[in-house]
């Protein structure tokens, strides 16, 4: 999804948020859902990233993921469907008749939840969805 020389990387590490700036000591850590953002000069990319891992180098940095996204390309009103999907899914019941189904669906609402706000909080121009004025 990107490929480039940048003076800071920002990962949500598992231990938590992780700056790595240039000749960064290696690491290899696991990634939770977040924001990861890519900045060189002035100019920032946003990404959502729904788990994985990152290896850190010292002049590179490699993030496999399990879902991400740049935030310039969220399809805002897919996301609000995903998300109203999962919400009446889970709201049928509290244990679960079908336990994979039920938590693929916990997961499509952690991602959908995660894209929205990410649009909300990082999309140039201040992007709104339905339901963000909350």
């Amino acid at each position: 999804m990107f490929t480039g020389d940048v003076d800071i990387v920002v990962l949500p590490g598992a231990a938590g948020e992780m700056g790595i700036l240039p000749k960064h000591a290696p690491v290899l850590t696991t990634l939770k859902y977040g924001i990861i953002k890519v900045r060189k000069g002035s100019d920032e990319e946003v990404f959502t990233v729904a788990g994985g891992v990152a290896e850190v180098q010292p002049d590179l940095v490699t993030v496999l993921a399990d879902r991400a996204e740049n935030i310039q390309e969220i399809d805002v009103n897919r996301a609000e469907a995903a998300r109203k999907r999962a919400q009446e899914y889970l709201a049928k019941g509290v244990v679960p008749t079908d336990p994979d189904r039920y938590l693929v669906m916990e997961a499509a609402l952690r991602r959908s939840n995660l894209r929205l706000d990410a649009v909300r909080r990082y999309r140039k121009g201040g992007t709104r969805y339905p339901g963000s004025e909350k």
